[in-house]
C-alpha cells in the first residue's frame, strides 16, 4: 500500500477533494493507495516520515526538508481532465518508481 499525505490550508475541503480524487483514480489504475487529508500547519517532520508521497494543494515551505516525492495536486480541483490527468500521471510515475 502506498501512503499519500494530502494537505491544504484548512484541511477541510480541498485536501479531502484531493484525497477522494487520488484514491479513486489510482484504484482505477490498479494501485492500492491510502490518502490522509490534513491541515498544513499540523504537518511536521515526524508525520511526513510516515508517508511515501506528499500531495499538497500547492508548493509549500516547511522548516524541515521534505524527503519524499512531492506532487502538487491543486489542478485536480478544477475537475478538468486536461489539468488533472498530468497530476495523476505524475503520481503514477512516482508510484512505479517506489516499487511497492
Amino acid at each position: 500500500m502506498i501512503k499519500i499525505l494530502a494537505a491544504c490550508g484548512a484541511g477541510i475541503n480541498s485536501s479531502h477533494q484531493i484525497k477522494s480524487a487520488l484514491e479513486e483514480e489510482m484504484k482505477k489504475r490498479g494501485y492500492d493507495v491510502k490518502v490522509d487529508a490534513v491541515v498544513v500547519k499540523d504537518i511536521n517532520e515526524e508525520m511526513m516520515s510516515n508517508y511515501d508521497i506528499f500531495a499538497p494543494i500547492s508548493k509549500m515551505k516547511f522548516s524541515f526538508d521534505v524527503n519524499i516525492p512531492v506532487v502538487e495536486a491543486g489542478p485536480i480541483l478544477y475537475r478538468i481532465p486536461a489539468m488533472a490527468d498530468p497530476v495523476f500521471d505524475e503520481l503514477e510515475s512516482i508510484i512505479k518508481k517506489l516499487d511497492k
